[in-house]
């Protein structure tokens, strides 16, 4: 059912980009030519802290009405204020997955100028095999995909796990009608959004960045050696 409905919406996509789309996880038998290396990544490290599980009854909790979270990333910080009332499902899982540490040093894998920047698969691969299976049920979409607004990406019908996407312009109203559901926006520091990196373009195999498939399976390590230049966020909390 999840290929068809991959399949289904990859034409969707149009001329300017494919959706924000959670492909299944299908290694490519070659790997893309190494990037240049640029300076080791020094990462944010909580060694006591334990992995975030869908099965922790701490990590499913009903979100506030209201509340914000500021991402720090490689490029500096910014702001999201996220509306439970836009899309509750989808703020009470993001809520829970930023308490739970889940979006520290993830990287921003896809991001495309004029279109979005998408993120959210764990560094980890077994917190991301963990986290694989783990979908919330479709919201309604009662707001739009206009410029700064926070989306769960999203692999056909009730399918939306960890990976999200942020909109760099408002022509991405057209995804309102194939489900996407926003429930945030940037508040603050949407030009530190649009400074993240965007030199590897698409993801594979549309185009030569990264393979979905292979940072689910290799984590960061995969992401780290071939595609250093990617931006990721250091650390993602509440704020109060």
């Amino acid at each position: 059912m999840r290929t068809f409905a991959l399949l289904l919406l990859l034409p969707l996509g149009c001329a300017k980009s494919s959706p924000p789309l959670e492909a299944p996880p299908a290694p490519l038998k070659a790997s893309p030519p190494a990037a240049t290396a640029k300076e080791p990544v020094t990462e944010a490290r909580t060694p006591d802290r334990p992995k975030p599980r869908p099965d922790d009854p701490e990590l499913r909790k009903t979100a506030p009405a209201e509340f914000k979270v500021k991402i720090t990333t490689s490029q500096g910080p910014f702001t999201l204020t996220i509306h439970r009332t836009w899309a509750p499902l989808g703020a009470d899982r993001f809520y829970n997955l930023v308490r739970g540490g889940y979006y520290d040093n993830v990287r921003f894998f896809r991001v495309i100028r004029g279109f979005m920047c998408q993120f959210g698969i764990h560094g980890d691969p077994s917190v991301s095999a963990s986290w694989k299976e783990a979908r919330i049920s479709d919201d309604p979409v009662i707001e739009t995909n206009t410029r700064g607004r926070l989306t769960f990406a999203t692999s056909g019908p009730n399918t939306r796990t960890t990976q999200l996407f942020i909109s760099f312009n408002n022509s991405n109203a057209r995804l309102d009608a194939m489900g996407f559901a926003p429930f945030g926006e940037v508040t603050e520091g949407m030009d530190v959004v649009d400074k993240l990196y965007a030199g590897y373009g698409e993801g594979a195999p549309q185009g030569t960045g990264p393979n979905q498939g292979r940072i689910q399976a290799e984590g960061n390590a995969y992401l780290k050696e071939l595609f250093p230049e990617l931006d990721y966020i250091k650390k993602a909390e509440l704020l109060p």
